[in-house]
């Protein structure tokens, strides 16, 4: 998960361009000659968009962008300590 790249992304891009990505990177992935090094940059690409989106919905809820990135942050932080 990197931040800054969650936040270019949110701000640059639609939550429905986001899911499409999204959705051609899952696809991508089930081919079965994908490198364990290929699958991790995926991985990586997809959880950056996914972050994106969540974002996106809490701006759109009304929090402000830097505390919505802030928060997601925080989340994924709190997810991974326990």
């Amino acid at each position: 998960m990197k931040l800054p790249v969650i936040r270019h992304i949110q701000r640059n891009n639609s939550i429905a361009q986001i899911e499409s990505c999204v959705e051609v990177l899952e696809s991508f992935s089930e081919y079965n000659r994908i490198t364990d090094e290929e699958m991790d940059v995926i991985g990586e690409l997809i959880t950056n968009l996914c972050g994106a989106v969540e974002v996106h919905k809490m701006i759109d809820d009304g929090m402000p962008e830097r505390d919505a990135a802030n928060a997601f942050a925080q989340k994924v932080l709190g997810s991974i300590d326990r």
